[in-house]
């Protein structure tokens, strides 16, 4: 059968999700919001949907992965299982940004742009914007990723935007301000498996074949630990 075969995993969020695609279709997909962290279920998710789709190993061309904004502790988990399951099957690890992958799930009105958002806690939100229809249908991106506060989100965005993602049920009263921006109901636009293993072919097919060296996750912005590690040198 024509097409990549890839097993894809989304770690961005609580709600975890992994996937099989080939030739932008969907052959499985599991997702869950565990109590637990994501390596307690992630490896058993994995074998539990290469059995469902009866596929094997083998058979795989490629593992695609999430590698952020969005959590850290999740993001270093499914970056963590994807390296060492394709190192296991000798195929290629391809790095999805999440925001990519997000602005996929959402269908614009019109020339509206799109702008997805995760909750980056401590009253900030990840976010990029996006025009859609690209050569491949797919939304192109605008710039870079930003951590910001939703109300700077708000006040920057002057034209038609909708606005998806996790952070609409957090921040709605704050996005509604302006009357530019459509919110999308945060259960129609989640980080999912599916979108990065679309965009992960998409790569393969373009000839952007990964390289050997090393991925690393995308945090945006520093972690608590890298933070308070600067003070302390400031303080001396």
């Amino acid at each position: 059968m024509d097409g990549f075969l890839i097993l894809s995993l989304e770690t961005a969020t609580g709600c975890g999700s992994v996937a099989l695609t080939r030739n932008t279709r969907l052959l499985a997909e599991a997702t869950a919001q565990p109590e637990v962290t994501h390596s307690r279920r992630l490896l058993g998710t994995v074998s539990w949907l290469m059995q469902a789709a009866m596929v094997d190993w083998s058979e795989l061309d490629a593992v695609a992965v999430s590698i952020g904004p969005g959590s850290f502790t999740g993001l270093r988990i499914g970056l963590a299982a994807g390296q060492g399951l394709s190192l296991a099957a000798g195929i290629p690890l391809v790095a999805v940004e999440t925001l990519d992958a997000l602005a996929l799930a959402c269908t614009p009105a019109g020339e509206e742009r799109i702008c997805p958002v995760l909750d980056a806690r401590k009253q900030e939100v990840y976010a990029a914007l996006y025009r859609p229809g690209g050569d491949n249908g797919y939304p192109v991106r605008l710039g870079d990723d930003q951590a910001m506060s939703p109300q700077a989100l708000v006040e920057m965005i002057d034209r038609p935007t909708l606005v998806a993602g996790p952070a609409v049920a957090v921040y709605r009263e704050v996005f509604s301000q302006n009357s530019c921006i459509r919110l999308l109901p945060p259960p129609l636009a989640h980080p999912r498996a599916l979108y990065v293993g679309l965009l992960a072919e998409q790569k393969l097919a373009d000839g952007l074949v990964p390289n050997d060296g090393p991925v690393s996750p995308k945090y945006v912005r520093a972690s608590e630990a890298e933070i308070t590690l600067q003070r302390k040198k400031e303080s001396k």
